[in-house]
């Protein structure tokens, strides 16, 4: 449980994960979009870590201005089973005291 909360804990990253799990491929802006509270440096480190722990690929295009891509891993596909396994607990704990800032469980 440590490795894993190391690896995927916080307040953005599993909300990155499951976004592009549900997505696929997307741009830092469209993830940005996405998670509207998070700042720009923030969602820089939350990415990177998560490159390194082997769950996101980053791809860089040689195009003016450059592009990059995020993408899961094989790695960071298997931790969606946990993923969900926490929406649902939450969707079932859930009460007046918590504000969802990006409602993700079907």
């Amino acid at each position: 449980m440590e490795i894993t909360l190391h690896i995927i804990g916080g307040k953005w990253k599993p909300l990155i994960l499951y976004f592009l799990s549900e997505n696929g491929t997307k741009r830092f802006g469209e993830i940005k979009a996405f998670i509207k509270k998070i700042s720009h440096k923030t969602l820089i480190n939350q990415l990177k870590e998560l490159e390194e722990n082997g769950l996101v690929k980053r791809v860089v295009y040689a195009d003016v201005p450059p592009k990059v891509e995020y993408s899961l891993t094989e790695k960071g596909r298997s931790v969606m089973p946990v993923l969900h396994a926490m929406c649902e607990w939450g969707a079932n704990n859930v009460d007046e005291r918590y504000e969802l800032l990006n409602p993700l469980c079907d």
